[in-house]
């Protein structure tokens, strides 16, 4: 009896995950809002998110910095996949299969894919809450191997979370609004559109303050530092030596007059508090009017991650 008790019970929590996974495939568009956060060590990092969605593989998603209002949104439609920087009007177009190469907090496909995915997963019910444990895949960071996705009695995502391999939350997303319903104009997912109705702003000529990075790899050192003149600005380069070297540049960022699009040959990532671009061992970003480029031709992605992960003039921790 004990056995057919626990039995019934899987089979109600599983049945909850079941509706949302039909809720998701069912619908043909959907608008959704939240709050993202990436813990870095002792830094937390806050993102307004916006996602929206229309059938045919068209995506959507504003990630706006909550300290500094810096805007950035990835778009997908008929042409590729961009990322967009509105304020210094210029889009990055990649050669990507984002967002189906990575699980996605804020994606609700992601999501899905990850439950359908494990065979292992653990399904709880918490009051009135069922959490869905599973296994993730952020093929850039090997050191987030789980996370729970908490669904309300509406059987509807409320929060998830990702873990390290140390049970330590690293990202959470919050959804505060989800409307599976929502309909778009033809172009809303037009790059222009989104690029014309931002205010372009203004960046700093020089480098007043160096960035170095708060990590450093075992037995590895700053052995130079140089800074020239570029057209229109300034260009930094450190130079680090030992077990893991390393390079990095720092470059002020110039406004384009008229819209600008850059081909970048990586994978759109989300850094600490910017969209950058990850290829095999190089990283390069934007993040507060500078222009940063880390490469190395000793470490791997992971490890050079970590060095630029720790590379920030702004964090936002509360």
């Amino acid at each position: 009896m004990l056995g057919c008790f626990f039995f019934t019970g899987c089979f109600k929590n599983n049945d909850e995950s079941k509706k949302f996974i039909k809720k998701v495939e069912k619908t043909k568009s959907y608008y959704l809002s939240g709050e993202l956060e990436i813990i870095n060590n002792e830094d937390t990092y806050y993102y307004d998110v916006n996602v929206s969605y229309k059938d045919k593989d068209y995506y959507k998603v504003s990630l706006k910095n909550k300290i500094n209002d810096h805007e950035q949104i990835i778009l997908k439609n008929d042409d590729g996949v961009y990322v967009l920087t509105p304020s210094l009007n210029k889009s990055f177009k990649f050669q990507s299969e984002w967002p189906y190469n990575n699980s996605q907090s804020y994606l609700l496909q992601s999501l899905v894919t990850d439950i359908e995915k494990d065979k292992t997963k653990k399904i709880e019910k918490n009051k009135s809450t069922t959490i869905i444990t599973t296994k993730v895949n952020y093929s850039n960071n090997k050191k987030l191997n789980s996370q729970k996705i908490y669904l309300n009695k509406s059987s509807m995502v409320e929060k998830v979370e990702v873990y390290d391999e140390d049970n330590n939350i690293k990202i959470k997303m919050n959804f505060d609004n989800i409307d599976l319903k929502s309909k778009y104009d033809k172009d809303y997912f037009d790059i222009k559109s989104n690029m014309s109705i931002k205010e372009v702003k203004e960046t700093s000529k020089s480098l007043n303050d160096i960035v170095y990075p708060m990590y450093m790899p075992e037995n590895t050192y700053l052995a130079s530092e140089d800074k020239i003149s570029v057209t229109n600005g300034e260009r930094v380069i450190l130079t680090f030596l030992g077990d893991s070297p390393f390079t990095i540049i720092e470059e002020t960022v110039n406004v384009s007059k008229e819209m600008e699009t850059i081909n970048m040959y990586g994978e759109p990532t989300l850094l600490v508090d910017t969209v950058g671009s990850l290829s095999d061992n190089e990283v390069t970003w934007i993040s507060n009017g500078i222009e940063y480029y880390a490469t190395s031709e000793v470490m791997n992605e992971t490890e050079l991650l970590e060095v630029v992960k720790s590379i920030s003039a702004m964090p936002v921790s509360k």
